[in-house]
């Protein structure tokens, strides 16, 4: 199977699942995004490690494995999300230490923290990118072309939390048509409410298998 490089887009906040986030991957060479719903304190940690100019007073879980790490000598290769059950995403860390390399299983929100703080590659498979992956606008106007750059802030990590709803929006896709999925998914990736898109394209797997 083929691996696709994948990049971080951003992070978006859940507004259907009280304290979680959307981290939105891109596909290097398409127009693919990959949203995966990720915990607040794995969301902060993944934030912190892209704004460098923040630095944490003590080591986060996640960079206190780095410092861990590169005092015994462990690289952290490459990241590959290998498998999809079920809306969760499965990961895999590649470390290689004396010219050995071992797999550690690891829950992705995890491994892309890890990732970031090595500078190491992000891949899935095609054919998870294939199923779970949703498409760009082909061709966006020009006033959502100015505010691409708008689109690729993050949340600050101080923030995050502070506006959480007092009780979670849920809403159920089971009994819609896989026309009126493809309609709200359209209409979800239009929004950028991704976690919302991610949710609509499980169902739609589930339809279609």
């Amino acid at each position: 199977m083929s691996l696709v490089k994948l990049t971080i887009k951003g992070i978006s906040y859940s507004q259907t699942q009280n304290g979680a986030y959307a981290l939105i991957l891109n596909e290097v060479d398409g127009e693919r995004k990959l949203p995966i719903v990720i915990g607040a304190f794995e969301a902060q940690s993944i934030a912190i490690a892209l704004e460098k100019e923040i630095k944490p007073p003590r080591p986060l879980t996640h960079d206190l494995f780095k410092n861990f790490a590169d005092r015994f000598d462990i690289i952290v290769k490459q990241v590959i999300i290998h498998k999809l059950v079920d809306g969760v995403f499965f990961s895999s860390i590649i470390c290689e230490r004396d010219k050995i390399e071992e797999i550690i299983d690891a829950r992705t929100s995890d491994a892309i923290a890890l990732a970031l703080r090595f500078g190491a590659p992000i891949f899935t498979y095609k054919n998870i990118l294939d199923k779970a992956g949703i498409y760009l606008k082909i061709n966006p106007s020009k006033d959502e072309e100015n505010n691409d750059e708008s689109d690729d802030v993050l949340s600050s990590p101080e923030t995050f939390g502070a506006n959480e709803p007092l009780e979670p929006q849920k809403e159920e896709y089971s009994g819609f048509s896989l026309q009126e999925l493809y309609d709200k998914l359209e209409e979800a990736v239009q929004n950028e409410d991704y976690e919302k898109a991610a949710k609509i394209r499980d169902e739609i797997s589930k339809k279609e298998s």
